[in-house]
């Protein structure tokens, strides 16, 4: 895979992901329960400070380093992810959604600039851009995707309570 492959594989997990909560009003965003806790506004944010930790490591890891590892420096990954939620919860739903533009901006930016060999094979610089963006977007698009389906399933059997959720009510529709 050459690096206009990656770059188009990452740009279409990333509309996927964007795609996931299209349309959904800032309430609805900021609503808690979509994958644990977390609000859509919580994952959005959680996707943006991965995206930043690719921007500080990958660096590195073109340098022929080794980033330290998150169990070592936080007590693990849920521990970061729990660290990163609280440092992050005071932030607006338009500062997290501006935040995730102009980083996802770099990213595509750094990523455009990395040697050619770097993005041609499984490399490592690959595998953290993996971990960290086009393969973790997904597992979100996939939560928010699912609360979607379930708030509707919820919200067509508040309105017509005889009615099995997701059953057309006339044959043929």
């Amino acid at each position: 895979m050459g690096k206009q492959q990656l770059l188009q594989r990452l740009e279409h997990a990333w509309e996927t992901f964007q795609a996931s909560y299209a349309g959904l009003s800032d309430t609805e965003l900021m609503e808690p329960g979509v994958s644990g806790a977390w609000s859509v506004r919580d994952i959005i944010a959680h996707v943006t400070w991965w995206e930043e930790e690719a921007l500080a490591h990958l660096p590195l890891v073109l340098a022929g380093g080794t980033p330290p590892r998150y169990s070592v420096t936080h007590g693990g990954i849920d521990a970061f992810n729990a660290k990163m939620t609280a440092q992050r919860k005071h932030l607006s739903l338009a500062e997290v959604l501006a935040r995730q533009d102009e980083v996802h901006r770099r990213l595509l930016a750094f990523v455009r600039g990395v040697p050619e060999q770097e993005t041609a094979s499984k490399t490592r610089f690959r595998r953290r851009l993996r971990l960290d963006t086009y393969g973790h977007y997904p597992k979100h698009t996939a939560a928010i995707r699912t609360w979607r389906e379930s708030r509707a399933a919820r919200a067509e059997a508040r309105t017509d309570p005889g009615r099995k959720p997701g059953v057309n009510k006339k044959p043929g529709r």
